[in-house]
């Protein structure tokens, strides 16, 4: 079980995040400690808010008195409520918050689901809590948590793979849910700087994601919808817009995400990391296949795009490793698809290879037209555009368009000497 803190200043912000995942019906309330509790046995934000200040004095020193914890369990822990919540509470009586008021959560957004703990850093006079070697204890809670209760080990090895995230299988049923577990899985651990990176990852679990744009009632929209697809690609069902699975995936965060991914990169140690280790696998291939062998052994998986010809277009290379996901013309041009389209030309051919086709076409719904809803509308005025501005294959505001191009004029020819 992997333990992560994170104080702050918001204790409305820290409530409001946890209070969205219930509302959406992605999460619940576990239990509360020293907390009001209402006659219906629900919680809301105003109640919790009046709870903690009132053991908050106005006077307090200490810039940043909240704490937002949350507990991971391995993948293949599966507890139930009571456990969980006696875990919990075990956890913040070790850590030296048994006596604060807090709030536990559980998240059910993703497979593996998880707590998170908002609480008090400073007592009722204003004090802050002793947090010498916080993390280093509360690594040390995990450990005997993890001896108690007969649970896997958190080990970095088993936090880094990816089997967690799993493909999504139109035939099982529960789209919505699978997507909305995977997509905001993947977006919540990954690293990518563009749109078109974020649909190669996506697409490796038979997710498709893409923007619409448009105009409602005189007003612009923008938007993103995902749909499940199958293996080679093929889109299975009606698309689901991003306000049915939350904001978290929506375009506001989205390019929040692709911002700070994009300022953690400009030291160049991760693209450096990447970059060494396909050069490695390069230059120990002789063929495309032998090529993703290598990297698959490095923790790194390239996907190839191509056109109906064959010829490949783009790639992109997903580190599973280091979770962060590059184009391959971010590393270099030396990684670029000309380069790759003629290296592989011929080996491909002989290989009888075939890759995913990623399709290239604009979005067309098979049932009704995307409609946004009236927060969607008003949301997108102002805070999307910025998005789109961004991102790579933006809609042609001249496509469709059937004017027949006007004839150029003639030049004339200038003549020299004196015209009679």
């Amino acid at each position: 079980m992997v333990a992560k803190i994170n104080v702050g200043s918001s204790l409305f912000g820290a409530l409001a995040y946890n209070q969205n995942k219930v509302d959406e019906e992605q999460g619940k309330v576990l239990f509360s400690n020293r907390m009001f509790e209402s006659e219906d046995g629900n919680f809301n934000i105003r109640r919790c808010m009046e709870s903690f200040e009132m053991q908050l004095p106005q006077d307090i020193k200490t810039e940043k008195p909240v704490v937002h914890i949350s507990l991971n369990p391995h993948p293949d822990d599966k507890l139930s409520d009571e456990q969980l919540s006696e875990i919990a509470q075990e956890y913040m009586e070790k850590l030296g918050y048994g006596n604060q008021p807090y709030m536990v959560y559980k998240h059910e957004d993703i497979d593996r689901h998880h707590l998170h703990i908002v609480s008090l850093r400073v007592d009722e006079n204003g004090k802050k809590l002793n947090d010498k070697f916080e993390h280093r204890r509360s690594k040390d809670i995990t450990q005997e948590l993890e001896a108690k209760y007969g649970l896997h080990p958190a080990e970095k090895k088993q936090q880094q793979e990816h089997y967690q995230f799993q493909k999504v299988d139109y035939a099982a049923g529960d789209v919505k849910r699978q997507i909305s577990n995977t997509v905001k899985g993947l977006v919540n651990t990954y690293r990518f700087q563009s749109f078109g990176e974020l649909k190669t990852l996506l697409s490796l679990y038979n997710v498709h994601v893409e923007e619409v744009k448009g105009e409602i009632r005189g007003k612009p929209y923008n938007g993103i919808v995902y749909s499940a697809t199958d293996d080679t690609g093929e889109k299975q069902g009606n698309p689901i817009k991003s306000s049915r699975l939350g904001k978290s995936v929506g375009t506001d965060a989205l390019n929040q995400r692709m911002e700070r991914t994009a300022g953690k990169r400009k030291d160049g140690k991760l693209k450096n990391n990447i970059k060494g280790r396909v050069k490695e696998a390069l230059d120990a291939s002789g063929s495309r296949k032998q090529f993703e062998k290598n990297l698959k052994e490095k923790g790194i998986e390239v996907v190839f795009r191509e056109n109906t010809e064959g010829r490949i277009y783009g790639a992109t290379f997903i580190d599973h490793e280091n979770k962060a996901v590059l184009n391959g013309s971010r590393l270099g041009k030396e990684f670029s698809a000309n380069v790759f389209n003629d290296l592989f030309r011929e080996s491909h051919v002989n290989e009888g290879h075939t890759k995913q086709v990623i399709p290239k076409e604009p979005f067309t719904p098979s049932a009704e037209p995307f409609v946004p809803s009236e927060r969607q509308s008003e949301n997108g005025e102002s805070t999307i555009g910025s998005l789109f501005s961004i991102l790579p294959g933006g809609s042609d505001s001249t496509a469709g368009n059937d004017k027949t191009p006007l004839t150029p004029k003639k030049k004339k020819k200038r003549r020299y000497g004196r015209q009679i």
